[in-house]
């Protein structure tokens, strides 16, 4: 028998003072077997980061929330869609090849990758001069350090606090606060 996802529950409240953006966001994400809870917290952390969206681009006429991600790997991990189904902005975490992420830059308004983990310069040495062409795929690297100390966060239910600030990323629970400063690849 197939292992199951396991089920999180989510309050995140974002205050995103670089963007003017500040809402509540009760999320459920499903960790997939094979994910970890470092991967799962750096998904979260992207939804925060990339929320705003939610207004500049849709008016808040949308649905932001998590797709597939690995259970299918044609769909994202973060996904913004308006309400006529176009996506308007996808998320890609980890260390994607460059077709899903050309793929993906044919689908979407705008493709986000968040890379993070020990082997993220090597991957995207590899594949950097692939990616030239796409000029709606941004890049951002998610420091090792912050990485794990948001997969500490990972709970079965949690209450968090993001703020966003200087392209700060500031995520906590009440107890534990993670400072997290994406770096620009592309």
């Amino acid at each position: 028998m197939a292992t199951k996802s396991t089920v999180f529950k989510a309050s995140l409240q974002i205050a995103d003072i670089d963007h003017g953006y500040y809402a509540d966001h009760t999320l459920t994400l499903a960790r997939h077997p094979s994910e970890t809870d470092e991967r799962m917290m750096v998904r979260l952390a992207a939804l925060a980061l990339q929320a705003y969206k939610l207004q500049t681009l849709c008016n808040g006429d949308a649905v932001l929330g998590f797709g597939a991600g690995l259970s299918d790997p044609d769909e994202p991990d973060v996904v913004l869609r308006d309400y006529t189904g176009r996506t308007r902005l996808w998320v890609e975490v980890g260390q994607p090849d460059d077709k899903a992420l050309t793929k993906a830059c044919g689908k979407a308004d705008e493709v986000v990758a968040y890379c993070f983990g020990h082997a993220a310069e090597i991957w995207w040495r590899g594949i950097e001069s692939k990616l030239t062409r796409p000029q709606n795929l941004h890049v951002y690297r998610v420091p090792t350090d912050s990485a794990q100390q948001l997969g500490a966060l990972a709970q079965r239910s949690m209450q968090l606090q993001a703020t966003i600030q200087e392209n700060m990323l500031m995520l906590g629970d009440g107890k534990v606060n993670v400072d997290v400063e994406p770096v620009t690849w592309k």
